[in-house]
């Protein structure tokens, strides 16, 4: 069995992956209802602040419908306890060989981030299929992509990084690229202000970007 088992279906339930940063537990069921309800059912909850932990436990045990990650994975010993928080995957910015050791015991499907060919290569030498692009405007953007796309094939992306509402559909169209991963339908102010609405409706308007996905 693949270390990435049940990532794919993961990666193909919407073509945006919020990535949030939580300061307050006390707003992570509601941001993650307000998400679902537009239309973005999967979301990576960083290890930025002390509030991950238990913001990816709060949504697990409570809005069901959300298909809940970590992300900022840099510790082995944190797959385990997102795992044990009841995440469903975990998202890495870069693949270090004691990170990528630990993922095959980790009981967690692993998405590694890479920003150069010999990295991709690295983890198609390891059996991955699919990986993280980071951070994907200052390493080389979609232009990037589409130019591995046909030596190496065998390895599909989520890109990361300064992607925006406008330039998510020149990522989705490319045939490697599973789902982009975006911050700009979660920001700060919204959350903090409790502004579940608008987050609903920028939700929104990133899920109807599957029109443009061609993977």
């Amino acid at each position: 069995m693949s270390v990435q088992n049940g990532l794919e279906a993961i990666l193909r339930a919407a073509p945006v992956i919020p990535v949030v940063i939580i300061e307050d537990v006390r707003h992570a069921v509601a941001l993650a209802r307000a998400l679902v309800a537009g239309g973005l059912p999967v979301i990576e909850i960083t290890l930025r602040t002390a509030a991950g932990l238990d913001a990816i436990r709060a949504i697990a045990a409570e809005v069901p419908d959300a298909i809940v990650g970590v992300g900022t994975v840099i510790e082995p010993s944190q797959y385990t306890h997102a795992a044990q928080a009841g995440a469903r995957f975990a998202v890495s910015p870069g693949a270090t060989t004691r990170l990528l050791d630990a993922a095959a015991q980790a009981g967690i499907a692993p998405l590694p981030g890479i920003a150069t060919a010999s990295e991709a290569m690295a983890l198609i030498e390891r059996g991955y299929q699919f990986a993280k692009f980071f951070p994907a405007e200052p390493a080389g953007g979609a232009a990037f992509l589409a130019a591995l796309s046909s030596p190496l094939p065998q390895l599909k992306f989520c890109p990361t990084g300064g992607i925006t509402l406008d330039s998510a559909p020149r990522y989705l169209k490319l045939p490697n690229v599973l789902c982009v991963g975006g911050s700009w339908m979660v920001s700060r102010t919204a959350i903090e202000a409790g502004d579940w609405g608008s987050i609903t409706s920028l939700a929104a308007a990133a899920a109807a970007l599957a029109q443009h996905r061609s993977a």
